[in-house]
């Protein structure tokens, strides 16, 4: 399979860059954007194969920008013909309006992961073996595991992107991802447990023996903690977060919030508060494209702008926004690399990479000892946010009561209610361990999906509510 996805269309590259070119004249910005896109997933339930599928798809997608408005047509035939016709229909906000396209983004030489195609890496034998040996593990290691799941996932994506200025950027995207739940049961009680981990590198890391029990293990150990749970206390208290995948809260009821398209249109709790302070001392959020081999790591974002370090929140002042190009221009800032989109059938906007919070001076068992009464947060499941008012409810996974300083009996059925902003100021202690998470976010956001990484330490929240189970 080429790399050079423009010597798919019938037509030589000195007449695309003249399509392109007349596609967008008039407009203040837009790109050919190219995909081929590889993936595969197998699944293994209750001792024997459950799924398995391969599919490939390539197409493109033609952006126009005139001021706030966006022309985009796509297709899935790689021909001029098709191209000429997604011309047509993008070239209806441009027409009566005459704008300045837009300078190209700066370049890059920097990769952060390598071009290896993960698909059918290692065999199909190879990979239904590694599911038959976790399944056969668990089940011999505990007589009270019930069922067993376990799944492989590999994506490979090509994308080339050439703008009407000429300027044109290719990225070579791999990524793999392994995923183990465990349901345990005792008498008519049940509870389960999961663990996943991937990035953008190839299967081995995570298929070899070492690394698949490892997830096999805390999967099977945060069921059994599940099953000995006692129904959570409800009401206002000292909430206690585990470094690492309970960043996806601060991804949820924080980040969305700092996304450029919801400021600019002022729908966003942190609309209008750049320069204020709007979390407690010490806290310091970014969003970090570029680190090697991460799940939410891009060498260039889907409009060719490079990836970046960029700091979000400092020491508790709101010092940025994440950007795509459109909104960058409109808000009169700098474009951060963050323009993002599924495939070549959907828009760019504004999206997260890897989002996290830096570190503090404190331990995880100085944060812990320092609460008398509450709860420690260790992983967390589902959540729902509301931008506009930053208000959020997330459940816990794994959860714990803390009693005089002390990790106490773990907990069921918790769920952390608040306000985005408002929480970002109830944080009273920062660790001094922040850890990304293993590799297995999704980030949903318009219908469109992509993946991102999130990380904090462990925190101190002081007087969050909890909702229980307890009656």
């Amino acid at each position: 399979m080429t790399t050079d996805l423009l010597t798919l269309f019938d037509a030589d590259e000195a007449t695309m860059r003249r399509h392109v070119a007349e596609a967008l004249s008039g407009a203040d910005d837009g790109e050919l954007f190219i995909e081929h896109a590889q993936a595969e997933a197998l699944s293994f339930d209750n001792g024997r194969l459950k799924g398995g599928s391969f599919n490939t798809e390539q197409g493109f997608g033609l952006r126009a920008v005139a001021g706030e408005a966006v022309g985009y047509a796509h297709a899935g035939d790689l021909s001029v013909a098709a191209l000429k016709r997604a011309a047509d229909a993008v070239g209806a906000v441009t027409r009566g309006y005459s704008g300045s396209y837009a300078a190209a983004p700066q370049g890059t030489n920097k990769k952060f992961y390598g071009d290896q195609n993960p698909i059918g890496q290692p065999s199909f034998e190879e990979k239904v073996k590694v599911l038959q040996d976790i399944d056969a593990y668990l089940r011999g290691k505990n007589d009270k595991v019930r069922q067993v799941t376990a799944s492989v996932a590999a994506s490979w994506q090509v994308v080339d992107i050439l703008r009407a200025d000429g300027h044109r950027v290719r990225d070579i995207r791999p990524m793999t991802r392994i995923n183990i739940s465990v349901m345990v049961g005792e008498g008519d009680r049940q509870e389960s447990g999961s663990y996943g981990s991937g990035g953008r590198i190839g299967f081995g890391d995570f298929i070899a023996e070492g690394s698949w029990q490892y997830g096999a293990d805390e999967a099977l150990r945060q069921a059994l903690v599940n099953l000995e749970a006692i129904d959570a206390p409800a009401g206002t208290m000292d909430v206690v977060l585990g470094s690492g995948w309970p960043g996806v809260m601060l991804h949820e009821a924080v980040g969305h919030g700092l996304e450029g398209d919801f400021n600019r249109k002022k729908t966003s709790a942190f609309s209008g508060l750049l320069g204020q302070i709007v979390a407690a001392p010490g806290v310091t959020v970014v969003d970090d494209g570029t680190i090697d081999n991460r799940r939410g790591s891009i060498t260039i974002d889907d409009e060719g702008t490079p990836s970046g370090y960029n700091v979000l929140i400092e020491n508790g002042k709101l010092v940025g926004y994440m950007q795509d190009r459109q909104n960058a221009r409109l808000m009169g800032m700098a474009p951060t690399g963050n323009g993002r989109r599924q495939g070549y059938a959907h828009v760019p906007m504004p999206r997260m990479t890897n989002t996290y919070m830096l570190g503090g001076d404190k331990t995880p068992e100085e944060i812990i000892a320092s609460v008398k009464k509450g709860i420690y947060a260790v992983s967390f499941g589902g959540g729902q946010v509301d931008i506009t008012s930053g208000k959020f409810v997330f459940g816990c996974t794994e959860a714990y009561l803390i009693e005089n300083g002390k990790v106490g009996a773990p907990i069921k059925g918790a769920m952390l209610i608040g306000n985005g902003p408002d929480a970002m100021k109830r944080v009273s202690m920062i660790g001094n361990d922040m850890k990304l998470d293993t590799g297995i976010g999704n980030c949903g956001k318009a219908g469109q999906w992509v993946p991102v990484g999130v990380g904090q330490p462990h925190l101190r929240m002081d007087q969050i509510t909890v909702g229980g189970t307890q009656t």
